[in-house]
């Protein structure tokens, strides 16, 4: 019974530090999507976002299911697909926190910032 307990406890300490890696990755991916979509020559290194996950040892097809919750919560469900609770609440904080320093900062100064942020996941447009 004792080794249940602390079984039990093991998970509920591993269970947040697993969450928190992905709740960065989220966030990381819809900031550049955004900066695609708000960054006048801006484009999104689809690849080099999925080896990030790879790296953060996040389960494979993330990228994808953050990529449809992030379409779907951010087209009204016109596009994507509506994703597990977590992962929609993830993306919804990901949106508010994006929306806060875009309006604290300016676009352009934002749009800037995200070079440096999310250099290697964002490029140029060729």
């Amino acid at each position: 019974m004792r080794y249940g307990f602390l079984f039990a406890g093991l998970l509920l300490i591993a269970a947040p530090a697993q969450a928190e890696p992905r709740t960065v990755y989220v966030t990381k991916v819809l900031q550049a999507f955004a900066a695609k979509v708000e960054c006048p020559g801006m484009d999104v290194a689809y690849q080099d976002l999925v080896q990030q996950a790879q790296q953060m040892h996040l389960p494979d097809g993330t990228t994808e299911k953050v990529r449809k919750a992030i379409a779907y919560m951010h087209t009204g469900g016109k596009m994507g697909e509506k994703q597990d609770d977590d992962l929609m609440a993830e993306v919804a904080v990901a949106t508010q926190a994006t929306d806060l320093d875009q309006r604290r900062l300016g676009m352009t100064t934002w749009c800037e910032a995200q070079k440096a942020n999310l250099a290697g996941f964002i490029h140029s447009k060729n």
